[in-house]
């Protein structure tokens, strides 16, 4: 159901709360409609970069297109230039220009149809916020806030079906140092959801806690099959994903591999159909 624009307006400022559905964890997504809603992991802290490099005497000319089409409320052009100024490219690092872009295309595009065209870009700018929140921005008013970053993570999860909030929104609920049993449930069942749509990390954390059996039934085969699949797609500078594949494949018995083999036959298949 969609809220009213006044009442996502005070969300994205952090005067609401939204609450996030249940969704079941088994392996597999509850709403197959919101599995297959595409997904950009473009986001401060992701791998991957919206633009590439231009050389520099094409710069000023690129950046005050984008500047103009911002203006006129082109939330690609928004987003584009939240991420220059988030990551200093072209531009001087500014995260709270980046966070005012980010900020418009929330507030413009909250109630947009998750199959709109730039729906992406509207999901991934309410995770960029819930990033910034979670931190705060140095010497700004925007302080670190996890309760408004569970907001804005919940926001994309559950309407926009966006796996990088599901997998952040996850981690909320997953490591609160006192977090209830429902809370850890609504972590799981996230983390299934996001790792169910190819979301690496969530995938890697799924493994490590199917595997070591971490508050979860173990599941050794099943753990390093989505240690492998994250393995496969991670950056070269998460090692941590990695390095836990390597444990959990050092310490995985001969049918544990060779059922892991089974399952990744069946998950490639899966996607190809």
């Amino acid at each position: 159901m969609r809220t009213s624009r006044r009442a996502i307006v005070a969300f994205v400022l952090g005067a609401s709360a939204l609450v996030a559905p249940a969704l079941a964890f088994d392996g597999a997504p509850v709403n197959q409609k919101d599995a297959t809603i595409p997904v950009v992991t473009t986001l401060p802290g992701a791998a991957g970069a919206v633009r590439g490099k231009v050389p520099p005497a094409t710069q000023e000319t690129s950046l005050s297109a984008l500047q103009y089409a911002a203006e006129g409320g082109h939330p690609i052009a928004q987003w584009k230039l939240g991420r220059m100024y988030a990551n200093g490219d072209g531009v001087a690092q500014d995260d709270m220009r980046a966070f005012e872009y980010f900020s418009r295309i929330a507030n413009a595009h909250a109630e947009d149809s998750p199959s709109a065209p730039q729906a992406q870009v509207v999901a991934n700018a309410f995770v960029a916020l819930g990033r910034y929140y979670l931190s705060g921005i140095p010497n700004s008013k925007i302080k670190a806030d996890p309760e408004r970053a569970r907001e804005m993570f919940s926001y994309a999860a559950s309407y926009f079906g966006n796996a990088d909030a599901q997998y952040d929104l996850a981690r909320l609920y997953l490591k609160t140092p006192d977090a209830s049993r429902e809370d850890f449930r609504y972590g799981a069942r996230w983390l299934g959801l996001a790792a169910q749509k190819g979301q690496h990390e969530a995938q890697a954390l799924l493994g490590q806690m199917l595997f070591n059996g971490d508050r979860l039934p173990r599941q050794a085969a099943r753990g390093l099959m989505w240690l492998t699949l994250a393995r496969d797609s991670a950056g070269a500078e998460e090692t941590w994903i990695k390095e836990s594949y390597n444990r959990a494949f050092a310490k995985a018995s001969d049918d544990d591999r060779a059922m892991c083999l089974q399952m990744l036959e069946q998950w490639v298949q899966g996607r190809r159909e």
